[in-house]
């Protein structure tokens, strides 16, 4: 990682090992950021590089978004084989989903356990246990419905948040010379929510600020 005016930079090598999780994998939410809003890059040397505290905000409110896995068949033997019709009955969509998923699959997306050679296509077998071990991976996006809500609610939610980032601004103000972090923990212990939550208002925060 790189150090530049006291934050750190990283590349899509360092989110690999800071994250976890697969080149593959960051590359697939990377090009889908039109849909998720991933943080744009900073070139560095000629090389994409991401402020690691906003993306380390937007990766954790990507991960904790509400999910909708009512439709989920959590049903029948673990261990069997499912083409790609019986796929897409255990989540609960149209087969052609899983015809998508075959030429761009999502973040995640098992790799088949058999594949049977047809006359014009290849088609993929995975178990019912692959299936429910990936739609249970928040950062696979399954079950996350696009777009902004809207509706009393999502005014009453836009309000709530408005309200985090002035207590965020304040507290910031407050305690200029503690790391975020403690500024976190210490508005989750006056205001409640996870420290994480917090975390990712105080990004957007420092972010407003310098804009």
């Amino acid at each position: 990682m790189k150090t530049i005016e006291g934050r750190q930079w990283a590349s899509r090598e360092d989110l690999i090992t800071h994250s976890g999780y697969s080149r593959d994998t960051l590359s697939k939410l990377w090009r889908a950021r039109g849909a998720n809003g991933h943080p744009e890059p900073r070139d560095i040397d000629g090389v994409m590089h991401w402020d690691v505290e906003i993306w380390d905000g937007w990766f954790a409110e990507h991960c904790e978004r509400p999910r909708d896995l009512s439709g989920v068949d959590r049903s029948g033997d673990p261990d069997e084989l499912l083409p790609p019709a019986g796929q897409a009955r255990v989540l609960g969509v149209d087969p052609s989903r899983i015809t998508q998923y075959a030429k761009n699959p999502p973040p995640e997306w098992p790799d088949p356990i058999h594949t049977e050679q047809l006359a014009t296509r290849t088609r993929e077998y995975r178990t019912r246990a692959q299936l429910w071990e990936w739609v249970d991976k928040p950062v696979s996006g399954f079950g996350t419905k696009g777009g902004r809500p809207s509706g009393p609610g999502a005014k009453t939610g836009q309000a709530k948040a408005a309200a985090r980032l002035r207590l965020a601004v304040e507290a910031l103000a407050e305690m200029p010379g503690r790391k975020v972090a403690e500024v976190a923990a210490a508005l989750s212990e006056r205001h409640g929510q996870s420290v994480d939550t917090w975390l990712r208002v105080i990004t957007q925060a420092r972010k407003q600020a310098q804009q």
